[in-house]
C-alpha cells in the first residue's frame, strides 16, 4: 500500500492556500494547513471550496522559530509550501518591520526550521512580480533573468526571501524552489487588493449598496491571471528532478482603468458615472507596468495559463452580484457568503443605512 504524500501550507487562511490544499487533496495528499492563533478564526475561505474538514489545520507562526520546529515535528511532510506572508503592498509602506519580519526573515526561519528537523523536505518559497520593479519598456516581459530592484517595503523582502531559498539550495544542497507568480486573482481575493475592490463595489452600486468607487493610480499595468491555476505551477515545480525558480505570468497587461471598464461593463454600467480619483490612495512610490514571460514554465514545467485577465474580472464581477443578491433576498449574509473575508462583516442595517 503506497503511502500518501504529506504536504505543508503556510498561510492556507489567504487565498492562494485553499486553492493549493484543494488541488493537493484531489492528488491524495495529506494536507496540513499552517494558521495563526486569532480572536476570530479567518476559515472562511477553507469553508468556501468545502474542504474546511480534509485539511489538518495546526497553530504556528513563522515569525517563531519553536512553533515552526513543532509543526514539521508533527506533520512530517514531504512538501513545504510557504505562502505565508503581508502581501499587501500598500501597507507594506504603513508597516515595514512587520513586512520584513513575515515575509523575510520569516522564510528564512522556515527554511532553517526544514534544515534542522529534514533538509530532504521539498520547499517551494512564494515570491513576487514586484520584486522586479520599475522596468524600462525594452526590459519587458520580464523573465527569470531580468535584473530585480524592488520599489517597496513588500517587495524588498520577498527578493530577500527569494535569496534565502537559492543561498539555502546552493549551500545545503536542499531542494528550495521560488515561483515568482505575477498578480493572480480570483473570488475569494481579499477587498483590499484592487481587483476584487473593483468587483465588490461594481456589485454593490449596480444594487444600489453603494454610491461611488474611489481609486488611486488607474493607469498601473499588470500581468493578471486567475490563482487556481497558478497553484497548479506551485506543484509541478516541486515534482522536478531538480529544484529552480520560475516566473508565471500570463505574458500579456492590463490597465486599472481596464480592470475597472470590465468590472462595470459586466453588470451594464459606465464606470465614468461612479468612480472618483482620489489621491490618497497613490502609494509613494509605485509600479507602472509588470508583464511576465513564462517561458521556462511551459517548456519545463508544462504550464500555461488559461484564464485571461478580463475573462477573470467578469467572473469576479458576476461571483460578487451573485452574493449581495442572495444578501439582499434574505438568503446568505456577506460573512456565509464564499466571496467575503471576515473584515466584510456587516448588518444588514449598516449595510442599507
Amino acid at each position: 500500500m503506497t503511502t500518501a504524500r504529506v504536504a505543508l501550507i503556510t498561510g492556507i487562511t489567504g487565498q492562494d492556500g485553499p486553492y493549493l490544499a484543494r488541488f493537493l487533496l484531489a492528488k491524495d495528499y495529506k494536507v496540513f494547513g499552517v494558521y495563526r492563533r486569532v480572536s476570530t478564526p479567518n476559515f472562511w475561505r477553507l469553508q468556501a471550496l468545502d474542504i474546511y474538514d480534509k485539511v489538518q489545520l495546526v497553530s504556528g507562526d513563522v515569525t517563531d522559530m519553536a512553533s515552526l520546529l513543532e509543526v514539521l515535528s508533527i506533520a512530517k511532510p514531504d512538501e513545504v509550501y510557504n505562502l505565508a506572508a503581508q502581501s499587501f503592498v500598500g501597507a507594506s509602506f504603513e508597516t515595514p518591520l512587520t513586512t520584513a519580519d513575515v515575509d523575510a526573515i520569516g522564510a528564512t526561519r522556515l527554511l532553517e526550521a526544514i534544515r534542522i528537523i529534514n533538509p530532504r523536505i521539498k520547499f517551494y518559497q512564494a515570491s513576487s512580480s514586484e520584486i522586479y520593479g520599475n522596468m524600462k519598456p525594452e526590459n519587458l516581459p520580464i523573465d527569470e533573468n531580468t535584473p530585480k530592484c524592488p520599489v517597496s517595503p513588500y517587495a524588498a523582502a520577498k527578493l530577500y526571501s527569494y535569496h534565502m531559498a537559492r543561498i539555502y539550495r546552493e549551500a545545503y544542497g536542499m531542494f528550495a524552489a521560488n515561483g515568482i507568480l505575477f498578480n493572480h486573482e480570483s473570488p475569494l481575493r481579499g477587498l483590499e487588493f484592487v481587483t476584487r475592490k473593483v468587483t465588490n463595489a461594481a456589485a454593490k452600486i449596480k444594487l444600489g449598496l453603494q454610491r461611488e468607487l474611489v481609486m488611486g493610480n488607474m493607469e498601473a499595468r499588470r500581468d493578471w491571471g486567475y490563482a487556481p491555476e497558478y497553484v497548479e505551477a506551485m506543484w509541478l515545480m516541486l515534482q522536478q528532478p531538480e529544484p529552480s525558480d520560475f516566473v508565471i505570468a500570463t505574458g500579456s497587461s492590463h490597465s486599472v482603468r481596464e480592470i475597472v471598464e470590465e468590472a462595470f461593463r459586466t453588470l451594464g454600467m459606465d464606470w465614468r458615472d461612479y468612480v472618483r480619483i482620489d489621491p490618497r490612495f497613490f502609494r509613494p512610490i509605485d509600479v507602472n507596468h509588470l508583464v511576465g514571460d513564462a517561458s521556462k514554465a511551459k517548456q519545463t514545467l508544462g504550464w500555461t495559463p488559461r484564464t485571461d485577465a478580463l475573462s477573470l474580472i467578469r467572473l469576479m464581477t458576476e461571483s460578487d452580484h451573485r452574493c449581495w443578491q442572495q444578501y439582499l433576498a434574505g438568503q446568505i449574509f456577506p460573512w456565509d457568503a464564499p466571496n467575503y473575508p471576515s473584515e466584510d462583516r456587516i448588518s444588514r442595517r449598516g449595510l442599507l443605512a
